[in-house]
């Protein structure tokens, strides 16, 4: 068995005896890594995780978003956008719920933040939303409305996504477009990505300078070749976990 972050089969495959292999990326996730690492067979990390693990550890150098969006077996299709109603330029905006184990006890943006962050990005391009939940009532009309399959696809065509959601900001790096983070934690795999200028993390009482740099990329975008550095650096990671499966195939057999 094999899965993200793992508290579903860690246990029963050590219950049942059977293999399991973790992946994860989210080491401030503290409460479920605790225990579910010490049961999976192996935890798989990318290489820019810093974080202690306590059992049979195992790196790549990539991102888990490579698995699914890298250029072997994704392709960005501008055909997509018209489900959406959208043509560049535009800019994302993504809000989460913060119900996540991990969002216990932090913090975001509030009403009055989101609003304005809108008003100005909107002063600039059209902007869509992508929320969990429920949106202010004077920002539902700009709720992305349209396939969720194909979500991707609107990703690689923004000019920028910007809000608190650590997957969609990496998915958006990954993909080439410039992308801000609004949000109290630190991960490793974002601090990789800043590095090469991709992306721009923001705690929620850095408001204004999460802003500044919002209008920074959408004005002049990333630094040249930040998405080929990063790709001729990263690997596929889907062909990586086929080989490391075949590899230990004869172990689990």
């Amino acid at each position: 068995m094999t899965g993200i972050m793992g508290a579903a089969i860690a246990p029963v495959g050590r219950l049942l005896r059977v293999p399991t292999v973790v992946f994860y990326d989210t080491e401030f996730a503290t409460r479920t890594n605790r225990w579910v690492y010490p049961l999976a067979t192996f935890v798989s990390t990318p290489d820019s995780y810093r974080a202690t693990v306590r059992g049979n550890h195992v790196t790549y150098p990539g991102y888990h978003e490579l698995a699914y969006l890298h250029p072997k077996w994704f392709a960005p299709d501008p055909a997509k956008l018209a489900a959406y109603g959208l043509t560049p330029p535009y800019a994302l905006v993504r809000f989460v719920s913060w119900q996540a184990s991990h969002d216990i006890g932090q913090t975001s943006l509030s009403s009055d933040e989101k609003r304005s962050l809108v008003r100005t990005l909107l002063d600039r391009v059209p902007v869509v939303l992508s929320a969990e939940g429920t949106l202010p009532s004077d920002l539902e009309h700009l709720r992305l409305r349209g396939p969720a399959a194909d979500i991707h696809h609107v990703l690689a065509h923004a000019d920028l996504v910007v809000g608190d959601s650590g997957t969609m900001v990496s998915e958006a790096a990954v993909l080439g477009t410039p992308a801000v983070i609004i949000w109290p934690m630190v991960g490793d795999v974002h601090t990789d990505q800043i590095s090469y200028g991709l992306l721009a993390r923001f705690k929620p009482n850095e408001f204004e300078g999460a802003v500044k740099q919002s209008i920074t990329f959408l004005t002049h975008g990333p630094p040249a070749r930040a998405h080929e550095r990063m790709l001729k650096d990263k690997i596929d990671v889907t062909e990586w976990m086929l080989q490391f499966f075949e590899h230990h195939s004869h172990e689990w057999s």
